[in-house]
């Protein structure tokens, strides 16, 4: 276990009344780091990081038990760059073939063995081609605004690990992530009512297939820009940048191509699982771009899986968000990850959430 000490700070931040005297920010601030178990030299070290803190108020609301609340937080917050918000730790796990990974969790700065209440856990699997750590990028501070935990395992598919594409064995080992970090960071407690999935690309892939397979393990779940279809994908990888290599790298982590082994290529696809997804009962909300122009034609990839999850039971608690972004740009904190996020209850606003720009929403109630 290593943890990642540059990430170490507090809290939630709001803004406050400019007429609120800057002393007394800052002794509020002082005050919950102390309790928090944190240096308060980390605050008093850094006079430039002292003025920061001292237009803000730290809320960190505790019921009659002494658990941690949500925090009180508005829209325009979660967007900005909170990282010093959020702590990063590296466990080592066993992959399903026995071979040495490590998954990267991001825990809110404040949480420590002193300080331990039951938080939600997100698991989020990287995309195609990228670093496991590199994912927990695109979160931010965002755990700290949950609370709440992200854990993304480096993974391991058939043979490759950066390109699992959905291998079945690489979702049970996504499966094995809350007892992964039950078992590596014990006093790391987690909510096994409120465990998510969110991923984009391969991640939202994988996270679909999860819900497929293990809907009792999740409360909800958001897949963005995901390839649903690995046929199609196969096929349409030349009109990519490096599409050759990539058609090479799926015939050597599935096996062969689509024509040679169509039921490999079938068992990765979320469209094949669609019976699966309806019946879980898992909150699901699918994000997809018109002008995505890596897994392109997305009316075809996630549109279509939404739709086969409506004929297949018109009331499945599954939502369309459609938009125009690039791919995968709207999976980061400073774009609607936040958003995503609230959508699932995992973030709770002090305000009415704000009506996105260019997304249409489709929700089960129209269909009611």
């Amino acid at each position: 276990m290593r943890w990642r000490p540059e990430l170490a700070r507090l809290g939630s931040v709001v803004p406050t009344r400019r007429r609120e005297r800057r002393s007394l920010l800052l002794a509020v601030a002082l005050v919950v780091l102390v309790g928090a178990g944190v240096s308060t030299a980390v605050l008093l070290g850094r006079s430039s990081r002292a003025r920061d803190l001292a237009g803000t108020t730290v809320h960190v609301r505790v019921d009659e038990y002494g658990r941690l609340r949500a925090f009180d937080v508005h829209y325009r917050d979660l967007v900005r760059d909170h990282r010093e918000l959020v702590r990063r730790w590296a466990i080592d796990y066993r992959a399903w073939n026995g071979a040495a990974r490590t998954a990267y969790v991001l825990l809110p700065a404040w949480y420590s063995r002193r300080r331990n209440p039951s938080l939600p856990l997100v698991i989020s699997p990287h995309g195609r081609g990228i670093e496991a750590r590199d994912n927990l990028h695109f979160w931010g501070g965002l755990p700290a605004f949950g609370p709440f935990v992200v854990v993304s395992p480096e993974g391991q598919g058939r043979v490759l690990t950066r390109y699992s594409w959905g291998w079945k064995r690489q979702i049970d080992d996504l499966a094995r992530m809350p007892a992964v970090l039950t078992q590596k960071l014990p006093w790391v407690r987690i909510d096994r009512r409120r465990v998510y999935a969110v991923g984009s690309s391969m991640g939202g892939q994988e996270t679909l297939l999860l819900v497929a397979r293990y809907p009792q393990l999740l409360a909800g779940a958001a897949a963005l820009d995901s390839d649903t279809d690995m046929r199609a994908r196969y096929y349409a990888f030349p009109q990519l940048r490096g599409g050759l290599r990539l058609q090479r790298l799926a015939r050597e982590e599935i096996g062969g191509t689509p024509a040679t082994i169509p039921s490999a290529y079938r068992l990765r696809s979320p469209v094949a699982w669609a019976a699966a997804i309806a019946r879980s009962g898992v909150p699901l909300h699918i994000w997809w771009s018109r002008r995505d122009r890596i897994v392109r034609n997305q009316r075809e990839e996630s549109g279509r899986l939404y739709r086969l999850i409506r004929s297949q039971k018109p009331r499945a608690p599954v939502t369309e968000y459609v938009g125009t972004w690039a791919h995968s740009k709207e999976f980061h904190a400073s774009a609607r990850l936040p958003l995503a996020l609230v959508k699932l209850d995992l973030i709770r606003l002090n305000e009415a959430t704000p009506t996105p720009d260019r997304i249409r929403r489709t929700s089960p109630t129209r269909f009611r």
